[in-house]
């Protein structure tokens, strides 16, 4: 305990922050200087780097979201193999620093999220939430010799909640201004917002899954090139595109974007099963490449759009849209936002000089650093949970 004493009395702590989503491109791994805790917690940025999966690894992820082929022997072995790949790109971002691991105070990892079952199931007389992320902390613990706090999600979903999402209190602790309503928009493979409230307290924070970020749009680019191109990079093949509005309409008729917040999706919802639908609606339209990825970009976009109309702007108005994620380098994507909410200023993490990339791998290392200060960490009106809890599993 000697060791978390002294990091625990510190001021100023250096963090490295480790983020896989549900894309799966890679680790994240952002570096950071985190002065003070709590509400008056400041963060720098000091270096951030994205390590990206061989597509062996990758390949060998994609089959553990399936039930079909993510046995329990894939998965036991996956999670030792990735604490190995965390470890090395916390090593990695510490060496681009100039730095040596005795100089790092902690890490905080996301893992690699497996598979995420938000609805309680009723067995043997409990009703059961669960979630699973790999990339075992104790081997990144024990690689690079630093405090390693990760698992964050369980403990929400212990309390009730849905354990995701997990972002808003950072994005709180961050962003929030005491006369404009601020709406962190993230799209990484799922999309997910946080609200902010004008002069807001942290019990006023909503936030939820709107519902496929990237996910759809990468997957339909797949299928339709036979694996050749894996997204849609920048946005290009969609911009060629015109956008099928009958399916468009069809596609938003599903329930998830009708629910009310507290909700929270992933791959189990919007992944390959709900794309084979979707080509399957799309055969009556008969609609080229450019069309149908142009239609499912249109789809996550006009999906955040209805999520503001519907949830947000009805009871908090809104000022301001800050957008990151990988989804925000896709220019279609960002102008078709754009569009569907005219009249309202929409700007990228780098319209306001941060990274898209590394806001989520920041997060994680400030959830690290609060549970190490022993304070609560997840937003229960954003999640479901019952109550505020500490988040997070300490390996020394």
């Amino acid at each position: 305990m000697e060791r978390i004493n002294k990091i625990y009395k510190k001021d100023e702590r250096l963090v490295i922050g480790l983020m896989s989503g549900t894309s799966v491109d890679g680790i994240d791994a952002a570096l950071v200087k985190i002065k003070r805790k709590g509400f008056n917690t400041n963060v720098e940025l000091i270096e951030f780097e994205n390590f990206q999966y061989t597509n062996n690894i990758r390949n060998k992820i994609f089959e553990l979201f399936n039930p079909e082929t993510g046995t329990v022997d894939k998965i036991c072995h996956m999670n030792f193999l990735l604490g190995e790949l965390f470890a090395d790109a916390a090593l990695k971002i510490i060496k681009k620093a100039g730095l040596s691991s005795t100089e790092i105070d902690l890490i905080g990892s996301h893992g690699q999220t497996v598979y995420h079952i938000p609805e309680a199931i009723i067995d043997s007389g409990y009703s059961i939430k669960s979630t699973l992320q790999i990339g075992e902390p104790a081997v990144i613990a024990e690689r690079t010799g630093i405090v390693t706090v990760a698992d964050f999600r369980v403990r929400d979903v212990a309390a009730g909640g849905q354990g995701a999402p997990l972002v808003p209190y950072t994005e709180y602790l961050l962003y929030r201004e005491k006369d404009k309503t601020i709406v962190l928009q993230n799209i990484g493979g799922i999309a997910n917002v946080t609200v902010l409230p004008d002069g807001c307290k942290l019990e006023d924070v909503i936030a939820f899954d709107n519902g496929p970020g990237n996910m759809i749009i990468d997957e339909v680019v797949k299928r339709l090139t036979d694996g050749k191109i894996k997204y849609d990079d920048g946005g290009i093949i969609s911009s060629k595109g015109k956008v099928n509005e009958a399916l468009l309409e069809e596609l938003l008729e599903d329930e998830y974007f009708k629910k009310e917040p507290p909700k929270t999706t992933g791959r189990e919802y919007f992944g390959i099963h709900y794309v084979d639908e979707l080509l399957k609606k799309a055969k009556k339209y008969r609609l080229d490449m450019y069309d149908l990825i142009a239609t499912a970009t249109a789809l996550t976009a006009k999906s955040i759009a209805i999520s503001y109309k519907e949830f947000i702007i009805p009871k908090y108005g809104l000022d301001r849209v800050i957008i990151g994620g990988g989804g925000s380098y896709n220019r279609t994507l960002i102008k078709m936002i754009k569009e569907y909410l005219d009249g309202i200023e929409v700007l990228t993490q780098e319209d306001i000089g941060l990274n898209s990339d590394a806001k989520e791998a920041i997060a994680f290392a400030i959830l690290a650093n609060e549970a190490i200060n022993g304070i609560c960490n997840n937003v229960p009106k954003a999640t479901g949970a019952s109550h505020p809890v500490v988040m997070g599993k300490i390996s020394l």
